[in-house]
């Protein structure tokens, strides 16, 4: 199994790219803030089994996708101080083990885009971060910093480019095929 690990700042467009991405290739789409907003319904955002419950559902879906035979599968992620060090390195392991790879791709976008993105209503679908003020605080006290993510394969500036494009583009530098029909 291929795991497209899509990363980049709140706001980039990771899960709007990542949609595209399933669409034309046929992998699944496992965007974090499904597990993150299930687990915040019972537990604090940050708090110990917040973030202990997180990572064992990001890990466990990594694991029964690769035991299920899934070719690939999409997951977005905004990296952030309370995800665990150990992480990324576990889910690594887990997909490498059985035979899978993981593929770093990260999105980018100006700070002055970035900030426009940040405050859309879609946003508020996920109970995604949407205040200007906050990722401004947050960012200056490099709570995005962390955990470290290995090198990607590459990173991809979608200031000015669609979702659509962005997908092709991943999709080719990957090698992952484009459906002729979704």
């Amino acid at each position: 199994m291929k795991l497209i690990f899509l990363h980049g700042l709140p706001g980039v467009g990771k899960l709007t790219v990542a949609r595209e991405l399933a669409t034309i290739t046929g992998y699944k789409l496992f965007h974090n803030h499904l597990t993150v907003d299930l687990v915040t319904s019972v537990f604090e955002f940050g708090s110990e089994p917040f973030v202990e419950l997180r990572e064992k559902i990001w890990l466990e879906v990594f694991a029964q996708a690769g035991k299920a035979g899934l070719g690939g599968l999409i997951f977005t992620f905004a990296p952030e101080s309370t995800v665990r060090d150990s992480f990324i390195p576990e889910a690594q392991s887990l997909v490498e083990v059985k035979g899978g790879e993981v593929l770093f791709v990260e999105l980018t976008c100006s700070l002055e885009e970035l900030e426009k993105r940040l405050t859309s209503a879609s946003r508020q679908d996920f109970g995604k971060l949407n205040s200007l003020r906050l990722f401004r605080e947050l960012n200056a006290a490099g709570t995005f910093d962390n955990p470290r993510i290995p090198p990607s394969v590459f990173a991809l500036d979608i200031t000015a480019l669609s979702a659509d494009e962005a997908a092709k583009i991943i999709a080719k530098k990957l090698e992952l095929g484009i459906r002729l029909s979704p």
